[in-house]
Parts: structure tokens; sequence; C-alpha cells
């Protein structure tokens, strides 16, 4: 069972990629959502700020440090990515704190600088990334491991049980991310 945090943003697209692939999921709105039972969490693109408030709004922000620091699996796409860094490059928020990466928000520029590549992606092959108002990874610390690079940046990492994209898979038809999150995170 994995739980889609549903506060905002792409988290629609998760469940679809989820469904298709067969993967039981429940969305998390509150409190009693978050229940035990889950194998996994996905944190879905959105707004960041906006999404860390909520989570903390709902009573969700500890309870959901606390089960990632237990083990839980977690995969973070874009806003989800800088939920989980333990510092964001410019600015002093930190949210989950969770993975060791400095982000860097909203990279890539504005909506206008949003775009699409194929990029190699270790574990995968090469993949489609679609980049909207997108982060990247600043700098990788000793627990991380880069994944992906697109212009010389890193944009995909994964941390003991975390995954994390600065991109959006679940917004292309290809379901290979989220396979190996699955198939490499979730037991």
């Amino acid at each position: 069972m994995i739980g889609v945090f549903a506060l905002q943003g792409a988290f629609l697209e998760h469940e679809k990629m989820l469904a298709s692939l067969g993967a039981a999921w429940k969305e998390i709105r509150r409190r009693e959502h978050f229940t035990d039972g889950l194998d996994g969490v996905i944190l879905p693109g959105g707004e960041s700020t906006v999404q860390g408030k909520l989570l903390k709004e709902e009573g969700l922000l500890a309870p959901l440090k606390e089960a990632i620091a237990g083990g839980l699996p977690v995969f973070g796409t874009c806003a989800g990515l800088i939920l989980l860094a333990e510092k964001l490059s410019g600015d002093p928020t930190v949210w989950l704190g969770a993975m060791n990466v400095e982000v860097r928000r909203n990279a890539y520029g504005r909506q206008l600088g949003s775009f699409r590549a194929d990029i190699p992606f270790e574990g995968v092959g090469s993949v489609p990334a679609v980049f909207i108002r997108a982060p990247y990874v600043e700098a990788v610390g000793a627990k991380a491991h880069a994944l992906a690079s697109c212009g010389g940046k890193v944009v995909a990492v994964r941390q003991g049980h975390m995954l994390a994209t600065a991109f959006h898979p679940e917004l292309t038809a290809d379901m290979r991310v989220h396979e190996y999150f699955l198939r490499e995170f979730v037991r």
C-alpha cells in the first residue's frame, strides 16, 4: 500500500501511474489518513511551500519525518525533493530534512523555463523527464547518491530508502521510474 500525499500538486498522476502498475495506493490528506500498514509514500510535485505548510497544519509533518527516519520508503518528485532536502540554497527553510542534499528551488527559472529532456537514469536507462519550474541538487552529501543529471546538474538522487527527482516522471507515459521505486525501495 503506497500512501500518496494529496495535499496539493500532481498527486492524481502518481495515483494513475501506481494503478497502471497494479500497486495499491491511498490518498493522504489528513493525519488520520497516515496510518500503519503503508509500504511507502509519494510526495508529489507542486508548490513545496504550500505543501510544507499543509503538512504542518494537518499534523502530518512530524509523523512523516519520524516515519521516514524509521525507514518508511519515500519517493519525492520536484516539490517532494525540496521537502526531503536537508538544505535549500539561499533559504533557511527545512521541512523534513531527511535527505543529505542541498537543493536549489526553481533552478531552471519560471514556468516559461519548463522543458522536457531524455536523461540517463542509473538502474533504469534513458527516461523522458519533464521539468516544471524545477529544482536541481546543488550538492550531494556523503550519504546520498546521484542517479541522474541533466545539463551537468544532478536531478535524481537516492539515499537508503529515499528516492527523489527534480523532474516529473508521472507526467509521461514511461512507468520505469515508478517501477524502480516499487522494485528497489518498497519491499
